[in-house]
């Protein structure tokens, strides 16, 4: 390739963070909005002759956590560090038949319960909203979480101390701050959607709920591993495939005022870089992420309205780090021929990478269904590519 690495992969992530250019483009897999299905990471591992006893990193989205040979394999520069339920949860999946069919049930902290069917075993949908019918008064006496349960954060610091000391990657924390989205998943989104017309003090009484979490979730998150992360994921999806899901006047009036708290307080608990996560075409709110405090936008989804690379880049890209767009996940990367994958992946990597700000991901997990040697080119591609002259 004629190339040569001449930075470790934390200083390469943190050069690209900071608006400077490294040796190359960096290279992220692993995370809870960067990582693969568990039947796509088996078809790889078969493609690859590499072995592995796979263990499952988030039943709802069927993720997979990719092994230390996978991660060296595609010279991935980031690794994971996450906190976990408290001892009071147990979060383990039952099986109960419904209507002659075998289901997976998964309650969460919250009471929402995600289901699953096992005859397909691809993803886990909500089946029940535990606040569908409740009143504004229901939300104080609910029993949500306590955030800054410290049996959360049980041998956090020593896990990121030992990866800190003995590896060389930038270290990022799983996805949190899920301010908005939850609120939903407890109500039901029809109901929701609703709700923000009907009953906005509704609305805001469950987001100030669920703001409380995460703020004593990260005050205890960040006491543990504040001082030696590098980046800070959180997020909430606001757009479609063609724009906001909702009004962004209600984004802008409710929701974005408790994003913002929630950000600055994080900031205020460590040096790391925020980074935000929203599916679809969020152009609209790129400039009020960069007024919340947001260093880094994932995951970036090339192929629809107002997404364009090299449009993101000229409006943006000294102001937000953009974090994934590596290749279009809906159209390209499932049904091109690895050539074409690796003539779609240089063009987005000429738009992305000038001037550093730029950190490669396809644009969300790697789904089931997309063949192996098409992610072997993605990454490849990716790699071969990604250095600065």
């Amino acid at each position: 390739m004629g190339h040569k690495e001449t930075m470790t992969p934390r200083e390469r992530v943190l050069k690209a963070l900071n608006h400077e250019i490294p040796d190359r483009v960096p290279i992220d897999l692993g995370g809870f909005q960067t990582g693969i299905h568990q039947r796509a990471y088996e078809n790889l591992l078969v493609f690859l002759g590499i072995e592995d006893n796979i263990t499952i990193l988030d039943p709802v989205q069927q993720l997979a956590v990719p092994c230390e040979d996978i991660l060296q394999r595609f010279r991935v520069d980031t690794r994971y560090i996450c906190a976990h339920g408290p001892d009071s949860f147990k979060g383990t999946i039952e099986k109960n038949i419904r209507d002659g069919r075998l289901w997976h049930d998964l309650k969460d902290e919250f009471g929402v319960i995600w289901s699953m069917p096992d005859d397909q075993r691809l993803y886990m949908d909500i089946s029940h909203h535990p606040l569908r019918d409740a009143t504004i008064e229901d939300i104080a006496d609910y029993p949500f979480p306590e955030g800054n349960d410290p049996t959360r954060f049980t041998d956090v610091r020593e896990h990121a101390l030992k990866m800190r000391h003995e590896t060389p990657y930038a270290l990022c924390t799983c996805i949190g701050g899920v301010v908005y989205e939850i609120c939903w998943y407890m109500r039901g989104l029809e109901q929701w959607f609703v709700d923000m017309i009907t009953q906005p003090a509704f609305c805001e009484a469950l987001l100030d709920s669920m703001l409380r979490f995460w703020m004593d979730f990260y005050a205890g998150f960040m006491a543990e591993v504040g001082d030696l992360i590098d980046v800070v994921m959180v997020g909430d999806d606001l757009a479609g495939q063609s724009g906001p899901l909702f009004s962004p006047t209600f984004y802008r009036k409710i929701v974005k005022p408790r994003q913002k708290i929630l950000i600055q307080h994080i900031k205020s608990l460590t040096d790391a870089k925020i980074w935000y996560h929203t599916c679809g075409s969020c152009y609209e709110y790129i400039n009020d992420f960069i007024d919340n405090g947001v260093d880094i936008l994932n995951p970036v989804q090339i192929g629809i309205i107002n997404m364009e690379p090299q449009k993101l880049k000229n409006e943006f890209g000294g102001r937000i780090v953009f974090w994934g767009g590596g290749i279009d996940a809906q159209h390209i990367l499932p049904f091109a021929e690895p050539t074409e994958i690796k003539k779609h992946v240089r063009k987005n990597l000429e738009h992305f990478k000038p001037g550093g700000g730029y950190v490669f991901n396809c644009v969300h997990n790697i789904q089931y269904g997309i063949p192996p040697e098409n992610i072997v080119a993605m990454f490849d591609t990716a790699y071969e590519f990604g250095f600065y002259e």
